[in-house]
Parts: C-alpha cells; structure tokens; sequence
C-alpha cells in the first residue's frame, strides 16, 4: 500500500512546519486528484495508522476533492472531462492537455500551541 509511505513523506513535511512554530499539529488539509493514482479513502486510513507518535497524532485529516480539467489544443477552452475520458468538453476534440485533477498537495496545516500559565 503506498498510500502509507505517502502519509509518511507527508508527516515529515508537516512535522517540519510545526517544529518550526513549536507547535503540534490539529488538521492537515490536502487536495487529491482522481488521477494522482491515490486513493483518497486508504489515504485517510493510512493517516491514522502513520500520525501516531508525531506531533500531528491528535489532527484531523480533511481530504479535497478536485475536478479534473482539461485545456483544448484545438478550440483553446478549457473545461471539465472525465478521469476516463480526456475529452474537450466544447468541441469533443480528444487533443487535449491536462490542467488539473493528477495532483496531491498540502494545501494547510493548522497548529496549535500551549501557552504557559503564569502566576502574578
């Protein structure tokens, strides 16, 4: 399952930002493409299994979905396609170049810190 070496390099990134605010981490958001070749819902498990232990143990995971998107070599319009069929959604024509829906990326990470109690 890749999907947990994926939650790996991506706890590192995010552990690398809450070490940096010495902070720990409460929700992790990340955006994935039908065509990242990662399914979103072992993802989410893998999560679970792979935070434990790191300063983003406690966060939630909020997993986006994005649309996949195509541009036209032919007519230039851009438009929605299905992940099987890359067609332009104007023209029909099957020359086009994809303009999202393959990524898998950190899109926010939310901290939290403990703020020490002080006696006056």
């Amino acid at each position: 399952m890749h999907e947990m070496a994926i939650c790996q390099a991506l706890l590192e990134q995010v552990e690398g930002i809450a070490r940096q605010h010495s902070a720990t981490v409460s929700l992790v958001r990340i955006v994935v493409g039908p065509l990242s070749g990662v399914d979103p819902r072992l993802l989410e498990s893998a999560f679970a299994l792979a935070r434990a232990g790191t300063a983003a143990e406690d966060s939630e995971l909020v997993i986006e979905d994005v649309a996949v998107r195509v541009r036209c070599r032919s007519c230039g319009a851009e438009s929605t396609a299905s992940a099987k069929r890359l067609l332009c959604g104007t023209c029909g024509d099957w020359h086009t170049e994809l303009t999202s829906g393959d990524e898998l990326l950190l899109l926010q990470v939310e901290l939290s810190r403990e703020i020490d109690a002080v006696t006056v």
